[in-house]
């Protein structure tokens, strides 16, 4: 398995770099989008992660161009920023997920094998002929939002009797708070999950979620 990085930080991709080799995994390391869409047309990576904050170009924009590339590749964003908007804007661009900085290896680890998983089960069903998309009341495609990583949101809703916050649901499925989130505000607008608010001491009240 081949992973490229792209990231403007030297001592990133160098981490990053011995943390792939760890797993015998192929690492190739670009410091701007520009490197980075040339080595992925080189080498044909099977996952990409890539910086928010760079020169020349943003990680949205580059988000946006490796996605024209490949509308199935995993692509998981490095952020230090939590903001749900710039979650949703990396989502609409064609993201797949989020790993928060200060990298942590076990995290990234976990987050690339569940995107890996995903590939692999959406690769094998295209071979079968299966039809990707599910039959929710939205009509596709939508903005942020894929079947793969619905069936992971899904998985974590289902079988379960009580209400369960973001930070569990995130928990279940392997991804980051922010695309759970997004996934979950899809499937309420959609009917599908209902909401219960919590009203504590101080702040706003906080969210738990249950398929219906």
């Amino acid at each position: 398995m081949k992973i490229l990085a792209i990231d403007d930080d030297r001592e990133i991709l160098y981490a990053l770099k011995a943390v792939f080799e760890t797993q015998d995994w192929g690492a190739l390391m670009a410091r701007n989008v520009k490197e980075g869409m040339e080595l992925y047309r080189r080498e044909a990576p099977d996952l990409i992660l890539i910086d928010y904050h760079m020169p020349h170009m943003n990680g949205i924009d580059g988000v946006r161009l490796l996605r024209r590339q490949d509308p199935d590749i995993p692509i998981i964003v490095f952020t230090i920023d939590e903001d749900q908007a710039v979650a949703d804007r990396f989502l609409e661009a064609g993201a797949s997920d989020f790993a928060i900085k200060p990298i942590r290896t076990p995290d990234i680890l976990s987050r690339i094998r569940v995107h890996m998983k995903l590939l692999k089960s959406r690769r094998a069903d295209a071979g079968k002929g299966e039809f990707a998309l599910y039959p929710y009341p939205y009509p596709y495609p939508v903005k942020g939002i894929g079947s793969g990583t619905m069936r992971l949101i899904e998985g974590a809703l289902r079988g379960e009797a009580d209400y369960l916050t973001v930070e569990e649901i995130s928990a279940k499925s392997g991804l980051a708070n922010q695309t759970a989130y997004r996934y979950l505000q899809y499937l309420t607008a959609a009917g599908l999950v209902d909401v219960r608010n919590s009203y504590g001491k101080k702040g706003r009240p906080k969210q738990s979620y249950r398929m219906i």
